[in-house]
């Protein structure tokens, strides 16, 4: 089946990814848009000076990527600053909207060099890592266009369970049952809704997979029933790597049935992550990958219906070998005046322990009976991991829709998982990094997404935990989590309450839209979140508009993402439109504003919107919990056109691990 305005072109023998799910005919011709080097692992494209450059999912800078050199290889770095190159996930996709429009697709799974307009600010330089790839081009008059072929091309998005568009809330550090109990009470008690919250890795026994700490969360699968009663879902983590223990069944079964990547010799391959030592299962190998996916049964059966998976870059603290080299290396520093290149040296020796490219190309695995190096398919291992989970999901539960989401990622895992945006920081800049993922990573199929609000990692601020919930509350995925170490930042912490639990119960009534509107981009292959300069095209402002973004069909945000700030700038791209100031779901006022600049007041307890013209936005009265929303009873802000209706979907139940939806056509 051939797509209009797609060409496929196969370099090489490449490796299947299964990231592109149509059939679409392959040829060896010219290469149109693009000049194809010699030895095949270079592509350049000649840009115009204000062409813009679209996509490359999750990624640090701007919404339109030129000016920078990104790689697309998962890389455990929570550090997201402007100048790293590659986060988590590969997504190797880009859009080119200048003069000629087009998208490229590079399907390959090592390391893929983007070099967009840096060396040479006028070229596209894309450097494969080897001449086996697989190159789609593809053709329209706009971004929108380009993008939905792209997304017919690589299968529907995942479809998130309508509970998991409820708030979520997560720590490192809630390490007994107790713990937990405490968390759902302060929510509960000061009148916040919930509907999740999570364990990170020290619900387990000695950090192994699928195991539960009988000495801190006794009688797991009663108190997962009674919070349940409470509609609340415990949402547990899984990571990649598995203790090495004789006597854990995991390991046990893994090595017995030769289930382990291995090194060259055949050997099991030994790395060290949370628990030491440890093994990672052969997720290219379809029989292990079988194996690891009905692991998941044990949490299951014991009530859990939702999971993240971690650590699945694969995260490696450090190997065998290369530990053992280091500790001789330090070890010869002993006795030495160290100056500042000895110095220098000796901490290379210790921080280049982790993630090393040298690691990663010492492991093998058997992939349809043949032996591959791991970089040569380094970008799917979480991806297969993850999938491993979803198809499994299928025959424990099939009358539920789990929820499942990963860090890291490559595209085709869009269509049974969602992402989240990694290990961030409570920096003001990741608030505006945030928004500017969103749409990137809807290009790339990945639609159940968002960062972890207030920061990952770091000390936040009441004020920036204010500012950022004003921007969480329209991420699909809404979870506030934080490392260990790091301030206290559940929303009933903080000196005022009132103005959290109104910005959540915003949320709340903002669901039946959000998930609405959800549901469409899925049926359709659009955006939920697209840039002004898509929705406003030939409009020059919009275009160079990065810091707001239309939200479905109907509205427009624009977050403050600075400190003491009294508001922001924005731009109104057009008459009519229906600026909202929330101060809390029952409690707003609505006035028109002209298209143009302007300095919108905004205050840190206050959301707010902006409703395009002719259309409405439904809101639902708030509720402690998703499983309490009214959906039966909705109304509407803004100006609609006569004869204006809204299409809303409500989950009706799950079939065959899906949910269940039922399409209304209601009117304001």
């Amino acid at each position: 089946m051939d797509i209009v305005g797609v060409n496929k072109y196969i370099f090489g023998a490449p490796i299947e990814t299964d990231a592109v799910t149509a059939d679409i005919d392959g040829s060896e011709g010219n290469v149109r848009f693009v000049d194809v080097s010699d030895d095949k692992t270079v592509l350049t494209c000649k840009l115009g000076k204000s062409d813009k450059i679209y996509g490359l999912g999750e990624a640090v800078r701007g919404i339109n990527k030129r000016g920078w050199i990104y790689e697309t290889y998962c890389t455990d770095d929570p550090m997201h600053t402007e100048t790293k190159r590659s986060l988590y996930g590969a997504h190797p996709f880009v859009v080119v909207d200048g003069e000629s429009v087009f998208g490229l697709f590079v399907d390959y799974p090592d390391k893929i060099v983007f070099d967009v307009g840096y060396t040479k600010t006028n070229e596209l330089k894309i450097t494969v890592g080897a001449p086996d790839y697989t190159l789609y081009v593809i053709e329209g008059d706009t971004p929108e266009e380009i993008i939905k072929r792209f997304r017919s091309m690589i299968g529907q998005s995942y479809i998130a369970p309508f509970w998991a568009f409820g708030f979520q809330q997560s720590r490192w550090s809630y390490y007994t049952s107790k713990d937990v109990r405490g968390i759902i009470d302060g929510y509960r008690k000061n009148g916040f809704p919930l509907d999740a919250v999570y364990l990170d890795i020290d619900y387990m026994e000695d950090f192994k997979d699928f195991t539960v700490s009988t000495e801190r969360f006794p009688n797991f699968k009663e108190f997962v029933s009674k919070v349940k009663e409470e509609n609340i879902h415990l949402v547990p983590i899984i990571d990649a790597g598995v203790k090495m223990e004789d006597g854990y069944c995991v390991y046990d079964e893994g090595k017995q049935n030769g289930y382990f990547c291995k090194d060259k010799d055949g050997n099991d391959f030994i790395a060290a992550v949370w628990p030491g030592k440890v093994c990672f299962p052969d997720f290219l190998n379809e029989e292990a990958s079988d194996w690891f996916g009905m692991k998941y049964k044990t949490l299951i059966d014991l009530g859990i219906d939702g999971f993240w998976n971690d650590m699945n870059e694969p995260a490696i603290f450090y190997s065998e070998k290369r530990l053992a080299d280091a500790l001789e290396k330090v070890v010869s520093y002993r006795g030495k005046n160290l100056g500042i290149y000895d110095f220098f040296g000796l901490k290379d020796v210790v921080l280049g322990l982790s993630n090393s490219y040298e690691d990663y190309s010492s492991m093998y695995h058997n992939m349809g009976g043949r032996k591959i190096c791991h970089n040569r398919v380094h970008n799917l291992f979480g991806s297969r991991m993850t999938r491993s989970a979803s198809n499994a999901f299928r025959k424990i539960a099939p009358d539920k829709n789990i929820l499942m989401f990963s860090r890291a990622s490559y595209i085709g895992m869009h269509r049974c998982s969602g992402i989240w945006m990694g290990d961030n920081q409570s920096w003001w800049s990741h608030i505006k990094l945030n928004l500017q993922m969103l749409p990137s990573l809807n290009m790339c199929g990945f639609l159940y997404t968002g960062a972890d609000m207030v920061g990952f990692g770091d000390n936040c601020t009441e004020e920036l935990a204010l500012r950022w919930l004003a921007l969480g509350i329209f991420n699909p995925l809404m979870r506030n989590h934080s490392a260990l170490g790091t301030r206290d930042q559940e929303f009933f912490r903080f000196e005022n309450k009132e103005a959290f639990k109104n910005l959540l119960s915003l949320r709340y009534a903002l669901i039946p839209y959000l998930y609405s509107e959800y549901i469409k981009a899925v049926k359709n292959d659009e955006l939920m979140f697209r840039p002004l300069a898509f929705a406003f095209r030939g409009d020059k402002f919009a275009e160079a508009c990065e810091d707001q973004l239309m939200v479905g069909e109907s509205i427009m945000i624009a977050p403050v993402y600075e400190p003491n700030a009294i508001g922001r700038n924005v731009y109104i791209p057009e008459d009519g439109m229906t600026e909202v100031r929330f101060k809390s779901p029952m409690q707003y006022e609505i006035k028109e504003v002209a298209k143009g600049h302007r300095f919108v007041e905004i205050a840190d307890d206050e959301v707010v919107i902006y409703i395009r013209k002719g259309k409405a936005l439904p809101l639902v009265k708030p509720a402690s919990c998703t499983a309490e929303l009214d959906l039966d009873t909705v109304s509407f802000i803004g100006t609609p056109d006569e004869g204006f209706a809204y299409t809303l979907y409500v989950e009706k139940g799950a079939e065959n691990g899906e949910s269940i939806i039922e399409e209304k056509v209601i009117c304001p």
